[in-house]
């Protein structure tokens, strides 16, 4: 079929659901919407099952963004969840739910946003049931007289802020698959703050801050990209990678964006989705373009041109290495007719052979926390944007959602100064202070109408600085008499802040 067709009929068959929807309820019998929905979300089911082959157009032609604004996803995702098997499986004896038509079945005309509801919803759902557990277990304890034997409805956390990554290994191995579903609480030894959000927020940030520290040479940082990547010569235990993965696990699961600068490709492996030339491209710009020169050379000289063999060299702490990248490698050269089947050999390596264990560890970790069907839902993409944010920044978004205390409001002086002060600052200067103030530059993938920030007013005098509370998203900010004074000093901050303010 010809792409515009298939295009076309595509799009006829969304704005149909969209018109059965909205208008169609109107003027059809309710009994008959039903069944006219279901048939056309069949159709666009089968279209769909023939664009996972053909490719004939992007996979996100096929979202119904108004979806979101037409429907609760959180009860369609619900009666989706009470309807299937799983249910059975949890609660065999439960009634049978009245079959109905749920979007939450084709998963495929649901954006990101609205995927992203599903999950979290799910997660709601399995810590709910996760607490249940636990009470029903600490009636039992209770009546049987061992009330030692009691389990804590919540996953709490007992961690040191100078021994963070150890005490928070030792705390999460001694849980059960099951704990790690249940609302986390973190408690830093010594603080008397109560975690209402903020405290994991602080706790998530500072571990994988220092997690990535070079020191451990847990990760390789790429000079071109600035991306983070497995490093194949590695001297710290496996379960340390299995660490990371649960935590990664967790912040989705807890709602929590985190600052991962890995490339698109680890999202990619955890849904198998095969890794490819374009996401080297992304983690190494330069090895990525050299094999492209390799694919792209029309002679037929590419032995003599390129003197490349099945097998690569790399360099540890001044030693080098050699690779092979099939057996026997050093001994086959690479020619016109096998170029392909070595950057095959290369991309294999890179990204699957040379840190097999240690991302074997990491997705073993986040999958014990947020594996399940629901998450094989996602596009690579839509699931790196759930768990880092996206960058679709709307600024004016953000001042009009932002909250005031003490004297501040949105008519203050000093506050409409700040926004004046902010929206003259050029993109990078924005990024800079939205990692200032929230500990990342990029924003949740619900947008930036989800990202509240607040502004307070403080007794400090013109000279202060600003300072940033980033588990609340909280900006102290003196009250500045002029324009100019405000440009500086917050420019000051932003730009000589390093680590994070998290009081």
């Amino acid at each position: 079929m010809d792409c515009s067709v298939f295009s076309r009929l595509v799009e006829m068959y969304k704005s149909i659901v969209v018109f059965l929807l909205t208008g169609g309820k109107a003027v059809l019998i309710p009994v008959f919407v039903e069944s006219y929905i279901s048939a056309t979300l069949k159709l666009l089911e089968k279209l769909h099952k023939v664009n996972l082959k053909a490719q004939h157009v992007e996979y996100n032609r096929f979202y119904i963004p108004d979806i979101t604004n037409l429907v609760d996803i959180q009860e369609d995702y619900l009666k989706w969840f009470l309807s299937k098997a799983e249910i059975v499986r949890l609660f065999p004896r439960s009634p049978p739910v009245q079959s109905s038509v749920t979007l939450c079945a084709y998963p495929f005309i649901l954006n990101a946003q609205a995927k992203t509801t599903m999950l979290q919803t799910d997660a709601e759902l399995q810590m709910q049931m996760a607490v249940s557990g636990a009470n029903l277990h600490n009636v039992f304890m209770l009546l049987t007289l061992e009330p030692l034997l009691a389990r804590n409805p919540f996953l709490v956390l007992h961690v040191r802020r100078d021994h963070l990554v150890s005490d928070a290994l030792r705390e999460l191995t001694i849980y059960s698959d099951v704990d790690l579903k249940k609302p986390l609480k973190v408690i830093f030894d010594g603080e008397e703050a109560v975690d209402a959000g903020g405290v994991t927020k602080e706790f998530f940030l500072l571990l994988l801050k220092e997690l990535m520290d070079p020191v451990y040479g847990m990760f390789t940082q790429n000079t071109d990209s600035n991306l983070l990547w497995f490093s194949d010569k590695c001297f710290v235990e496996h379960n340390w990678f299995h660490l990371i993965g649960i935590i990664c696990g967790l912040a989705i699961y807890n709602s929590t964006v985190v600052d991962l600068h890995f490339p698109l490709v680890l999202y990619k492996k955890l849904l198998d989705v095969y890794p490819s030339l374009e996401d080297l491209k992304e983690l190494s710009p330069t090895e990525g373009r050299s094999l492209q020169q390799l694919l792209d050379y029309h002679g037929d000289d590419v032995e003599e041109t390129f003197c490349l063999n099945f097998a690569i060299t790399r360099e540890y702490y001044g030693l080098t290495e050699v690779k092979e990248l099939v057996p026997g490698g050093e001994n086959i050269g690479v020619h016109k007719g096998n170029r392909e089947e070595f950057v095959e050999a290369y991309l294999n390596y890179v990204f699957n052979d040379s840190v097999g264990e240690l991302y074997s560890a990491f997705s073993s970790g986040f999958l014990k926390v947020c594996g399940g069907k629901i998450l094989s839902l996602f596009q690579p993409s839509e699931l790196m944007a759930m768990v880092v944010g996206n960058n679709n920044y709307n600024w004016e978004e953000m001042e009009k959602n932002a909250l005031y205390k003490g004297e501040y409001s949105a008519s203050h002086p000093t506050v409409k100064m700040f926004w004046e002060v902010f929206h003259e600052f050029p993109l990078e200067k924005k990024k800079q202070f939205l990692l200032f103030l929230t500990g990342s530059d990029r924003i949740p993938i619900h947008g930036m109408a989800s990202l509240r920030i607040i502004i307070q007013s403080t007794a400090a005098e013109e000279h202060y600085l600003p300072v940033a509370h980033t588990c609340y998203n909280l900006l102290d900010m003196p009250r500045y008499q002029t324009k100019d004074t405000l440009r500086r000093r917050l420019t000051q901050a932003v730009e000589q802040y390093e680590g994070f303010s998290l009081v």
